[in-house]
């Protein structure tokens, strides 16, 4: 067990590209793949590394985020001694309750990195995917003598990306990072930061402590960008399956990048399993004129009508004459009969009346706010 390091997970990134799929919850409860949120595979990550005490520093929109964590039981989190430890906003003199930005957040929970026995702190954001552990990345941290080392991927098609958080590494010899751009309208290198920084606790101390003083708010901004040629940056390579949740179409693309054989075997690798809450339903129900064809469905369906190339979380019901292609349909929803939806992501608790045709397109698919009738 990797009891060197603490998380540390900021989940109040607030980003507007995603529209309604955030209207009523943080990026880190975005329901992912049929049944997991966003936050899972951070918290899975940390947890297959060893580490047993992580803070979530809530912001806003985080009442189905505390629903979802819970005691931290689903990650073996649920300890007497360190575990799972929820950081909303608290009104002191000091604190205003109302964070202006990392720096600020990071600043208010300060009380429970101090009381951390961990020498190391693993500090991610919460709208970035993948499956890895940190012990490689923990020990090429120590073994350089960095102050900061951030994880990052190469992306190869990294002309049109979405600017938000996009952070990107000038690299030189032995991993020194010698440059760093933040939303660039046109990036210099393909190598994108994978929102995930390791330091020591006492350099974690220092940094915000003199941004504070300084007035800045911002981590990557006014600390990292600011200091790149005062702190010692390193960077650490990650080849595997990258998903960042920066807008609209680049959540439909990464759910239906599930559908690729290879890309699950790396997302949902075995050896590094990816916990979330348990519910226990019945398994999914199929009409005798259902068909389902390259589609990813949860517990708890019932399906009536035709779906392909849909990702359905669970209890969604797909009435009898209706057609679903390409469509991601979270929990509770019920389209009636007759219907027929192409490109559509429709939120939690939708009802979609018979007849309805709703059509969308791959880079501009149709999004439902949660709760809605149409």
């Amino acid at each position: 067990m990797n009891e060197k390091a603490f998380g540390l997970i900021y989940t109040g990134e607030s980003n507007n590209q995603l529209r309604d799929i955030t209207y009523s919850r943080s990026i880190a409860a975005v329901p992912f793949g049929g049944r997991y949120r966003c936050i899972d595979f951070i918290l899975s990550n940390l947890v297959n590394t060893g580490v047993t005490n992580v803070g979530v520093i809530a912001q806003r929109n985080y009442h189905s985020l505390m629903d979802h964590l819970g005691s931290g039981k689903e990650w073996d989190l649920h300890r007497k001694r360190d575990g799972l430890f929820i950081l909303p906003p608290f009104l002191t003199r000091d604190n205003t309750g109302l964070y202006r930005g990392t720096v600020d957040a990071i600043r208010s929970v300060m009380g429970y990195v101090r009381r951390s026995a961990q020498r190391y702190v693993i500090l991610t954001g919460s709208h970035t995917i993948y499956n890895c552990t940190y012990d490689a990345m923990l020990k090429s941290h120590i073994e350089s003598g960095a102050d900061v080392t951030i994880m990052y991927s190469e992306e190869k098609d990294w002309g049109d990306a979405v600017r938000y958080d996009d952070l990107r590494l000038t690299l030189g010899e032995g991993g020194r990072i010698t440059d760093l751009e933040i939303d660039p309208y046109r990036p210099k290198t393909p190598y994108r930061c994978c929102d995930a920084y390791i330091m020591e606790k006492s350099m974690l101390e220092y940094l915000i402590e003199d941004a504070a003083v300084h007035a800045y708010t911002d981590f990557m901004r006014d600390v990292l960008v600011r200091n790149v040629s005062k702190l010692k940056l390193n960077g650490y390579r990650y080849d595997g399956y990258v998903a960042r949740l920066d807008s609209v179409p680049s959540y439909f693309k990464h759910n239906m990048d599930l559908f690729n054989e290879a890309v699950r075997a790396d997302l949902f690798n075995a050896d590094h399993p990816i916990y979330t809450k348990v519910k226990d339903e019945a398994p999914t129900r199929y009409g005798a004129d259902a068909k389902v064809k390259n589609s990813l469905l949860a517990d708890g369906c019932i399906v009536e009508g035709s779906v392909e190339n849909c990702i359905l979380f669970r209890g969604v019901h797909v009435g009898q004459g209706t057609s679903l292609k390409n469509c991601i349909v979270m929990q509770a929803s019920e389209i009636r009969e007759n219907c027929a939806l192409d490109y559509v992501i429709l939120d939690k608790g939708v009802q979609v009346r018979p007849g309805r045709h709703l059509a969308g397109y791959e880079g501009f698919p149709v999004t439902i706010r949660k709760g809605a009738l149409v």
